[in-house]
């Protein structure tokens, strides 16, 4: 089932995987299916960037083949892409993230970013609200867990660090958790992909 924008009532425990998805590949499914156990997760979103802030135009394919992409790693039950950041009209996660709270005013979310977005993450727009609102969990990435977890964010939110299991415990907090899911890391890349079909060199980031 894909969400919509207008949102429902039930009571799930919700992953937001977000990403360009350019493409869509087995590293993104690790991630999600590692969430969805660690975790205890009802379902993983796909959200797939209508366009990111932070990454250049430029070799970017089409939303409509990124969000078909995405598909094909989904299973549609637990595993969900979706654009419903296009549907929202936004291409901030703190606004992404403040409009889905609004919309699935039941549904406990947890945003899931790689180590890599981690060290990012102080780049984002308004990211000491998303932190405060809704919970993080990080998963490993090769070459990044280790400056992640050292990281400027990791510093600042360290007294809110918590066990994968205990995430979702404290429902009345003041301030979300998060957490590192111990999981093996993978090493597929969106970019390595795509210079692989071209014959170039590799390297990825991602962002919001």
């Amino acid at each position: 089932m894909t969400p919509g924008r207008f949102g429902d009532e039930r009571r799930r425990r919700i992953g937001l995987l977000g990403g360009s998805f350019n493409p869509a590949h087995e590293g993104h499914l690790h991630v999600a299916r590692m969430a969805l156990r660690a975790l205890k997760l009802d379902e993983v979103w796909l959200l797939v960037s209508p366009g990111n802030p932070l990454k250049p135009v430029a070799g970017m394919a089409p939303l409509t083949e990124r969000l078909a992409s995405a598909r094909r790693i989904a299973d549609g039950r637990r595993i969900i892409a979706t654009d419903i950041e296009r549907l929202l009209g936004t291409r901030f996660t703190a606004d992404t993230v403040a409009a889905l709270r609004r919309h699935f005013r039941c549904a406990r979310f947890v945003f899931v970013i790689g180590a890599d977005n981690l060290v990012q993450l102080p780049r984002w727009k308004q990211w000491r609200d998303i932190a405060r609102h809704v919970a993080l969990a990080v998963l490993p990435r090769p070459g990044w867990t280790r400056p992640a977890l050292a990281g400027r964010a990791a510093h600042v939110l360290q007294r809110h660090r918590r066990a994968p299991g205990g995430l979702l415990t404290e429902s009345f907090a003041p301030h979300a958790a998060w957490c590192l899911v111990p999981a093996r890391e993978h090493a597929a890349s969106a970019t390595a992909i795509r210079q692989a079909r071209s014959g170039g060199a590799t390297g990825e980031r991602r962002g919001p």
